[in-house]
């Protein structure tokens, strides 16, 4: 009879991702049942300034390579999924002047709480990232997309202003692709 050998850190990892699960659940529920007044008062500005829906998913890529959608306040004008561009600078002619407060603040992205609950992302993890910009830089995502992405991480967090610094490139999109995404890439 052969005998497999077991790894034995993946006791570990797994009590440590289910301990992970269980923190995001409490958290995330929290933060869900004290923030939901905000949220009505937010979803009523954004119904009352400008036509269009209250909330859009956007699609990304999560944890092996697996499409899903993370939901957000919605923050521009018309069809967000049809923009000329995916990336949105802070001086964008499309952003609503609500969408520049729920930018400002961090509230656009409140209703991703319920990607957390349907474990879809994680509160801390690897940003999810649309599929076109995970294909430029597919080799890295091959092992970033091992684990479930999250809703921030240490280059969200030193990124928190990335709309400025977007706004002042000529060319959003290519001062994402080579200065944001790397330092993502690289945690």
């Amino acid at each position: 009879m052969q005998r497999t050998l077991e790894n034995p850190f993946d006791e570990k990892i797994k009590s440590n991702r289910r301990i992970k699960r269980v923190f995001d659940l409490v958290l995330s529920l929290t933060v869900l049942i004290i923030s939901s007044p905000l949220w009505v008062v937010v979803a009523i500005l954004v119904k009352v300034t400008t036509p269009g829906p209250v909330f859009i998913a956007q699609g990304r890529i999560g944890k092996g390579f697996l499409p899903s959608k993370l939901w957000r306040f919605r923050t521009v004008v018309g069809d967000p999924l049809k923009a000329d561009s995916d990336i949105a600078s802070g001086t964008h002619l499309r952003i609503t002047k609500i969408g520049y407060l729920l930018r400002a603040f961090k509230l656009d992205g409140l209703p991703q709480l319920f990607n957390i609950l349907k474990g879809e992302v994680s509160l801390v993890g690897p940003r999810p990232e649309d599929d076109k910009y995970v294909e430029l830089f597919q080799k890295d995502y091959q092992i970033i997309l091992t684990v479930p992405p999250g809703i921030t991480d240490l280059a969200s967090i030193e990124f928190r202003d990335e709309s400025s610094l977007l706004a002042q490139s000529d060319d959003p999109e290519t001062c994402y692709i080579n200065k944001v995404l790397p330092r993502s890439l690289s945690e």
